[in-house]
């Protein structure tokens, strides 16, 4: 009875909390107790995943409504990080250039390029422009 009570204590610690350390401090049960629970029951370990997904879910919003309120007082890092994360005009961009003026890429070379680009952006379709070191284009 005291290890079902213990075990609810900690899950609920997780919700709260999704670090396994923090919570395990904060619920009186050691670290390796929590993880012999989660190998000898399934049911645990499904309960405990739910937990430190819903405890993650949670801190995202408080960490988002931080972020807000640093928008709302003029914090810089904050409106560069929101528009970088959030706006697809502000995202990162990536160049690739070559220094071999004599050497154009080859087809296949540019299509490996494209698909590469294509598998990291997220919002729209890469564009190719061959672009010299000397910035010619």
């Amino acid at each position: 009875m005291r290890t079902k009570q213990e075990r609810e204590i900690l899950l609920k610690q997780l919700g709260k909390t999704p670090v396994i350390q923090i919570a395990c401090e904060k619920s009186s049960v050691p670290r390796s107790t929590y993880y012999r629970w989660r190998q000898s029951s399934k049911k645990f370990k499904e309960d405990s995943d739910k937990a430190l997904s819903e405890g993650k879910k949670m801190v995202n919003d408080l960490a988002e409504s931080q972020l807000i309120t640093a928008i709302k007082d003029r914090n810089f890092q904050a409106i560069k990080f929101w528009l970088t994360s959030h706006h697809k005009d502000y995202n990162n961009k990536l160049e690739i250039t070559h220094n071999d003026r004599n050497k154009e890429l080859s087809e296949s070379q540019k299509e490996l390029i494209k698909k590469a680009l294509e598998l990291t952006s997220a919002h729209k379709k890469p564009e190719i422009k061959e672009k010299h070191e000397d910035n010619r284009e």
